[in-house]
């Protein structure tokens, strides 16, 4: 295999032509940024954080191939990704989460000390998160964990604290997690099944689609919560206002339960995480 195509089975091992999944991490660290600044962007504390989002979530793509390289081959949607189809092996696999983590680890050295010391942890969830579908239903919450631990950093990379309302903020991003990653693994759910990977779309069960319900609606209460505790105004609320109606458009999407619409209906996802985004900087905007 040539270095080209070396490299190119690399970039899709880091899912770099699926960029879903940097937007769904990419949506709560901008979240975070924002309301931790008050509408006021440190530069460079944003340029570590984006890159960050992509760099990490490469990572956590890698490693849940590896992870996953029992399974994958037994699963239509996942049989030709390179670990599973054989043109990346497992050790080559290591090296470069490995290589991706250090890089991002360089880039958190230019933060403050608190910012480091948490960067510990988001990068202990990035490892372990994809071996939890071996023994636990609940994967998704702690996907919500992963993908919401740059809230925390962030107000600690803009404020040197945590407080009341980056964990608000976290909370959010955990139910909207469970919601959206729900339904994503409603797509695999009959290969999970049979090759015995757990997933809360196989412990919701029949209640699925009232759940996804429950957890957007606990998702837009607690960013409700978060705006109220920054005096955020209408604008904010109207962003929030648009994400339900998107929450809702998903609802019909995964009505009949067919893989189609349940990967349309995470797709949407992003959607529902740039309306609220959308909505907070606007409102910050609007005072500036």
């Amino acid at each position: 295999m040539s270095l080209t195509q070396r490299l190119r089975e690399y970039a899709l091992l880091m899912r770099l032509h699926r960029p879903i999944g940097i937007l769904l991490l990419l949506w709560p660290t901008l979240w975070g940024l924002w309301f931790a600044g008050q509408g006021h962007l440190n530069l460079h504390v944003a340029a570590v954080f984006v890159l960050g989002v992509v760099l990490m979530r490469s990572a956590g793509c890698v490693i849940n191939d590896y992870a996953d390289r029992g399974f994958d081959p037994h699963v239509e949607r996942t049989r030709e990704r390179p670990i599973a189809a054989g043109r990346v092996n497992p050790r080559e696999a290591l090296a470069l989460f490995a290589a991706l983590c250090l890089i991002a680890f360089a880039l958190v050295l230019t933060l403050n000390r608190f910012t480091i010391l948490l960067s510990f942890v988001g990068a202990f969830l990035a490892a372990t998160y994809p071996f939890l579908k071996r023994w636990t239903h609940l994967p998704q919450f702690y996907l919500g964990v992963a993908f919401g631990w740059g809230i925390p950093m962030a107000f600690a990379a803009q404020t040197g604290a945590v407080p009341p309302l980056a964990w608000v903020l976290f909370l959010a991003n955990v139910c909207w997690s469970v919601a959206y990653d729900t339904a994503y693994a409603m797509v695999d759910r009959e290969d999970d099944l049979k090759v015995g990977v757990k997933s809360t779309a196989i412990l919701f069960g029949s209640y699925d689609r009232l759940l996804i319900g429950v957890f957007h609606g606990l998702t837009i209460t607690l960013l409700a919560i978060a705006g109220d505790l920054a005096g955020r105004g209408m604008l904010y609320y109207v962003g929030l206002g648009v994400a339900t109606g998107l929450a809702g458009y998903q609802q019909v999407l995964i009505c009949e339960r067919v893989p189609a619409g349940c990967f349309k209906a995470f797709l949407n996802n992003n959607w529902f995480g740039a309306a609220v985004f959308a909505g907070l900087a606007l409102s910050y905007a609007m005072e500036g």
